[in-house]
């Protein structure tokens, strides 16, 4: 039934969309106020670093995408990088056509708390906004900011895929993606972040409207949106959906550090624009939010490892990647309300707090693939309750909100603001995700079967390998035109086994190897005959995966003694 309805969904959204995008452009919306010298220093400035923001948020994509990427099994590895590298394209188009619209439009449900959601058919494609139009109460254009905010959009939902890695299916993801962030990012980036830009009789760009800032919770960049969102959203797609196959019983190694690696800097060099913009202007706003991201991530990296180094013994490069990006977690909600001491101490509980809520996972069974929850969530809702400790009132965007935290004098009232907005944003996420990933299993199914989850994700979901090591589709028969499968159990069910090459120069034997590997027309066809077998080559030990034994040694010594024109030993090793 799913099935049949989507594509009447999809063709209903392209009609209203359309159909909005024939209105005109209006110049003098009210909702913006149009400014005739675009040449205003102020606008040029601050419009230049939220463009770069916004390209350094965007980075963090493909950055997320290596870091998950290198800590999967090396036959999902693509898989899992595409589940990050997607969001640029189904979110990219989603946000653009009416997520904006629904997130930072004018209030549409109201409460005497505050707005759930907003509208604004203008924003729908931004067809009623001119590119110079500029967004009331800051000094760059609507366009500037709709990219600005479209980059968290996409990036957050991503952040679930690590939560669920290695078992879920693509198509179904995507339909998730799309759900997820209409009936949970929407609403809480509009709760959140929704200011009275859209009102005239109001100081614009001051007075929050949302459910949560009104109520005065402070989120600078996405404590509460972002990462108790896609935290707690992982927490409730892990308990709907099974474990892996064998887990926790069997280790299940990372394939590759160095991406992992790579990719925690990148994310570390991106989450510069991630705070850094979150106050929509250059200047010692921005500053002081790099200086606390700097010292929360440098030190939850160094507080982790440490812990890592005193628990298990040896510092890991995991380690330090996960807890520096702990570190970056935390400090986003706090960044732009205090000093960098504060970032300091966020970052060094979030790097110990984080480190034992990952280790606690074993103990409790729970398949969080790549720890998602352990430290997204959990240092999501720590750095949430923190910045009321830390924050400083001199630092707001809006000094009149009046709100201090501990160190400041404040005392405990706002500690509770911070503790309640962080559990209703954990509460509603969980809730609307647990109910949208039990849809989307109902409907299309979420999970990969048994056998698609043992031969890897990366041939099945999308026909192709994230490393090519030489065991490729040329290897297999190919038994259907459309679906090309590589062997997964060797010919003939036999293993691996060795020949051993003997009365000849091992260099002697590697330079002849290469030789005969060169692209020709014409190969050898005893080349053509072993070829497609050797996996590895060690001196004059030549490893096979399938193929007959006495003929691979028959063939090989047959190749090298034309090849080097003397008699040679060959025998087969198991």
């Amino acid at each position: 039934m799913f099935k049949r309805i989507l594509p009447s969904l999809l063709i209903i959204f392209a009609i209203a969309s359309w159909a909005a995008a024939q209105e005109p452009a209006v110049t003098t919306a009210p909702v913006n106020k149009l400014v005739e010298k675009m040449d205003d220093p102020k606008i040029k400035g601050d419009s230049a670093w939220m463009m770069v923001a916004t390209a350094f948020v965007m980075l963090m994509v493909p950055g997320l995408a290596l870091f998950y990427g290198g800590m999967v099994r090396r036959k999902n590895v693509l898989t899992t990088m595409m589940q990050s590298m997607v969001a640029l394209a189904v979110v990219g188009v989603y946000w653009v056509a009416i997520g904006y619209a629904l997130a930072f439009g004018e209030p549409l449900i109201k409460t005497p708390w505050g707005s759930i959601i907003g509208f604004s058919p203008k924003l729908v494609f931004l067809a009623g906004i001119q590119p110079h139009d500029i967004l009331n109460g800051t000094n760059i254009p609507v366009y500037l900011h709709m990219l600005y905010q479209g980059m968290f959009a996409i990036i957050t939902p991503a952040l679930i895929s690590g939560a669920i890695a290695e078992r879920v299916r693509f198509k179904p993801y995507c339909i998730f993606l799309i759900l997820w962030v209409t009936f949970v990012y929407c609403p809480l980036a509009h709760g959140v972040w929704a200011m009275d830009w859209w009102s005239l009789g109001a100081k614009p760009g001051e007075t929050p409207v949302g459910l949560l800032g009104a109520l005065g919770a402070l989120d600078f960049a996405g404590g509460t949106v972002v990462h108790i969102a896609a935290g707690f959203s992982g927490l409730a797609a892990i308990l709907v959906l099974p474990k892996r196959l064998g887990y926790p019983e069997h280790a299940m190694h990372p394939n590759s550090m160095v991406l992992t690696l790579l990719g925690a800097g990148i994310l570390w060099f991106g989450w510069f624009g991630f705070n850094g913009g979150s106050g929509l202007t250059g200047g010692a706003l921005a500053t002081s939010a790099f200086a606390a991201t700097q010292a929360a991530a440098a030190a939850a990296g160094m507080s982790w490892l440490l812990a890592e180094w005193w628990h298990r013994g040896k510092p890991t490069a995991l380690g330090l990647a996960t807890g520096l990006v702990a570190g970056l977690v935390a400090v986003t909600p706090a960044s732009g309300y205090i000093y960098p001491w504060g970032g300091f101490i966020i970052g060094l509980i979030s790097g110990v707090v984080c480190y034992v809520s990952v280790c606690l996972k074993p103990i409790l069974k729970y398949d969080d693939s790549l720890d998602a929850f352990g430290v997204h969530g959990v240092g999501g809702f720590l750095g949430a309750v923190l910045t009321g400790f830390f924050c400083y009132q001199w630092n707001y965007v809006s000094p009149e909100v009046g709100a201090l935290g501990l160190t400041a004098g404040g005392g405990l009232k706002q500690i509770g603001i911070q503790l309640f907005a962080a559990v209703l944003s954990a509460v509603y996420a969980f809730g609307i995700s647990f109910v949208l990933v039990k849809v989307v299993d109902a409907g299309v199914g979420f999970m990969a079967t048994s056998d698609e989850e043992i031969e890897g994700l990366d041939r099945i979901e999308h026909g192709e390998t994230g490393f090519d090591f030489g065991l490729g589709y040329e290897v297999a028969a190919i038994t259907s035109p459309k679906e090309p499968r590589a062997a997964i159990v060797p010919p003939n069910g036999v293993g691996r086994f060795y020949v051993v090459v003997e009365g000849a120069n091992n260099g002697d034997l590697r330079d002849a190897w290469s030789e005969m590997c060169k692209p020709n027309a014409n190969p050898a066809p005893e080349f053509k005959a072993i070829y497609r077998y050797v996996t590895t080559v060690q001196g004059n030990r030549f490893q096979f995966r399938g193929g007959d034994q006495e003929a691979m040694k028959v063939n090989l010594q047959k190749l090298f003694e034309n090849a080097l024109k003397r008699p040679l030993r060959v025998k087969i090793e198991a």
